[in-house]
């Protein structure tokens, strides 16, 4: 009788997150939520992909913890050892330092870089394919030239061009990246708004009087945001090769500091 009591709740929650006719919106949330849930689950790749990020992320948050030595510390007489000598799980560099340490407190930047770019880069593409498909006329002829000529050039070159007239650092080499990473989010903003724009739900706002800016923010822009998001996961990989080619050439993190 315990036992049968004891999973009576469980049972209920269950019901609760599976019903095929909520009772208020919270519940309709939550429905949503779980059954999304049991589909990622599902997919092994998605959740060894989830796994990696996680572990990168923990990586970063407890750096100081995980690190084995200072990453600046510079010991000359413990150049170029090889890995696991002295304690050096892998090995040092040309100056003594530890890389294992380095590389645990160089993703702290990376993922930082990662992140705002993530932020940055889909956002104006966003607005700009949004505005250009939906207004359409001579503002989708501008911006979607502006758009080409950004696409026109591989994405190093032109980052390498705006941080080559910048001062050297993290800010501007960010900076450089997410101007150069904004043109292919415009793009697919720009086909989904096209293929929205035409929608019955969408005239039916239109008639009754609603603004331009209020269809793009409420309706247009989450249309979007799928395929936004998609190619923002595809991107990440690129934006941290163009990251550390910057730095390999000395514009990006300025040294000592690890990446």
């Amino acid at each position: 009788m315990a036992d049968t009591k004891a999973q009576q709740p469980r049972s209920g929650l269950k019901a609760w997150l599976t019903s095929d006719t909520p009772t208020s919106r919270l519940q309709a949330r939550a429905v949503q939520v779980y059954l999304a849930s049991l589909d990622f689950v599902r997919n092994p790749l998605t959740v060894t992909g989830l796994a990696i990020v996680l572990g990168l992320l923990i990586v970063a948050l407890f750096a100081p913890f995980i690190a084995t030595h200072d990453p600046f510390a510079q010991i000359l007489d413990d150049r170029l050892l090889p890995p696991g000598e002295k304690g050096y799980i892998f090995g040092t560099d040309e100056l003594g330092r530890d890389i294992f340490s380095r590389i645990v407190y160089g993703s702290r930047i990376t993922l930082m870089i990662v992140a705002i770019i993530a932020v940055i880069a889909p956002t104006v593409g966003l607005i700009v394919g949004t505005l250009a498909g939906y207004l359409g006329g001579w503002v989708d002829v501008v911006l979607m030239r502006i758009t080409d000529i950004f696409l026109a050039f591989p994405r190093l070159v032109l980052a390498l061009a705006f941080v080559a007239v910048l001062p050297r650092g993290v800010e501007n080499a960010i900076l450089a990246i997410a101007i150069t990473s904004w043109s292919p989010y415009a793009r697919i903003a720009r086909a989904e708004t096209l293929t929205v724009r035409r929608a019955d739900y969408i005239a039916a706002i239109q008639i009754q009087g609603a603004s331009s800016f209020r269809i793009i923010r409420g309706h247009i822009v989450p249309m979007c945001l799928s395929s936004v998001i998609i190619r923002m996961t595809l991107d990440m990989a690129g934006v941290i090769l163009i990251a550390a080619g910057l730095g390999f050439l000395g514009l990006g993190a300025p040294p000592p500091t690890p990446e």
